[in-house]
């Protein structure tokens, strides 16, 4: 018997993320002075690719899963973004990120368009074999829209290095030889890169300090810092300024949150939420909600979860001076409007987590030259464009008297929108 999966109950979104991108865009594209049918062309995906596939459980029972991929532009290059497993995967969420995918590869200089793509799927409900078959298969669906030249995956939530590496023996297997290439975020021992797994959550930090340097707010040991999502970007952020000398003084994950004023022990409750699976009951630390990290008393705010995290609802009640956005879409326009208001700093989402497609690139490159770097390398390259990146964005913003959201997408609108003009339009 085939019976659909069944999602357990989700928390509501709190605003569709396309629209969010959609009115973020409209935003910087009045600043623009490019032509009506190439502002209009740029709203829409280039294409949108809806799979239903079976997946069979270990009790031996079938089940249906739905997945998506994205394309939202193949302007400057193959398409390039992750893939998530997650209840709140759908269309319109897919949409969006696909689209900041396009607008962030631009931003920082990398040859890609943008692109993104998930199964509507709790990870955490299979068993490492259901996961095993359920990549592979969702993989197969893919194979008409993926490969090193066309369309390059890489991990997102709910995804891993061992989901990249099942995907690309899924791919190589189809084509009949081994092709690191057509996935980034591979392990080591298939041609993955030094740096990839920190990468995002160390170019957050890269920005936040060249934020920090800007606002002239220092030394590192006074500014405190607050993590929402306790995963692979909001772990590496908050453990690389942990290092380097910044107070942690509050972190959240999906079972709760943490917040000690005098500075967490990120190492130890790194370890602690590896062996209980959250960072709720941490000993040394006072219990916190989401929403009450997102307002606690600190300096430098990192929200690296999901979308729609900072709102209208709490965006007035925030206290960070300085807020880089290690997710895609945390913040609201209608945020944007209070933060800018009251005169918070806000790195965007497209700049501050640049750093995983920029290693991604890094990973690429070296695949498809089988030549590959040692870390120090890896995380030269990546310091050199995250600053460039961001003090090409301070520009622009100076420029058109802009906040930095705007000024990011700006910058990178018109960097496509240029290669739209030149390319033109086929046929």
């Amino acid at each position: 018997m085939v019976v659909a999966y069944q999602a357990p109950k989700e928390q509501h979104k709190i605003e569709n993320p396309y629209q969010v991108a959609l009115a973020q865009y409209d935003r910087a594209a009045r600043h623009l002075n490019f032509e009506d049918s190439i502002k209009e062309y740029l709203k829409y995906p280039q294409r949108e690719f809806t799979v239903n596939f079976p997946v069979r459980r270990d009790n031996g029972q079938v089940e249906m899963f739905t997945g998506y991929r994205v394309h939202h532009s193949t302007v400057l290059g193959p398409s390039k973004g992750g893939l998530r497993y997650s209840l709140a995967v759908d269309l319109d969420e897919v949409r969006a990120l696909a689209m900041w995918m396009t607008w962030k590869c631009a931003l920082v200089g990398l040859p890609y368009g943008g692109a993104k793509g998930g199964v509507v799927v709790d990870p955490k409900t299979l068993t490492t074999a259901e996961l095993e078959r359920l990549t592979r298969r969702y993989a197969s669906e893919l194979i008409p829209l993926i490969s090193p030249h066309s369309d390059i995956p890489a991990p997102d939530m709910g995804t891993t290095p061992q989901v990249m590496a099942w995907i690309m023996d899924t791919y190589s297997m189809t084509v009949g030889y081994s092709v690191p290439a057509v996935v980034t975020g591979k392990p080591l021992n298939i041609g993955g890169s030094q740096g990839r797994n920190e990468a995002t959550g160390r170019g957050v930090i890269i920005i936040m300090e060249e934020a920090l340097q800007q606002l002239n707010m220092y030394p590192a040991n006074t500014i405190r810092v607050a993590v929402q999502g306790f995963g692979n970007v909001g772990s590496a952020a908050a453990l690389h300024a942990h290092s380097l000398g910044y107070p942690i003084v509050a972190i959240s994950d999906v079972t709760g949150g943490v917040y000690n004023a005098k500075g967490l022990d990120v190492e130890r409750l790194y370890a602690y939420a590896q062996e209980t699976g959250g960072v709720r009951g941490f000993p040394d630390g006072d219990y916190i909600t989401n929403e009450e990290l997102i307002t606690c008393d600190c300096d430098v705010l990192i929200p690296a979860a999901m979308e729609g995290q900072l709102n209208e609802r709490n965006a007035a009640h925030i206290r960070a001076k300085l807020i880089v956005e290690g997710a895609n879409g945390p913040t609201t326009p209608d945020a944007d409007d209070i933060l800018n208001d009251r005169g918070i700093h806000l790195v965007p989402d497209i700049l501050a987590n640049a750093g995983g497609v920029v290693v991604s690139y890094f990973e690429w490159v070296q695949d498809l030259q089988s030549f590959f770097w040692d870390v120090d390398e890896v995380y030269r390259q990546l310091e050199r464009i995250m600053r460039k990146s961001y003090y090409a964005t301070e520009g622009t913003a100076e420029k058109h008297n802009v906040d930095l959201r705007t000024a990011a997408q700006l910058t990178a609108i018109q960097r496509v929108a240029d290669a739209v003009k030149t390319r033109g339009f086929y046929p």
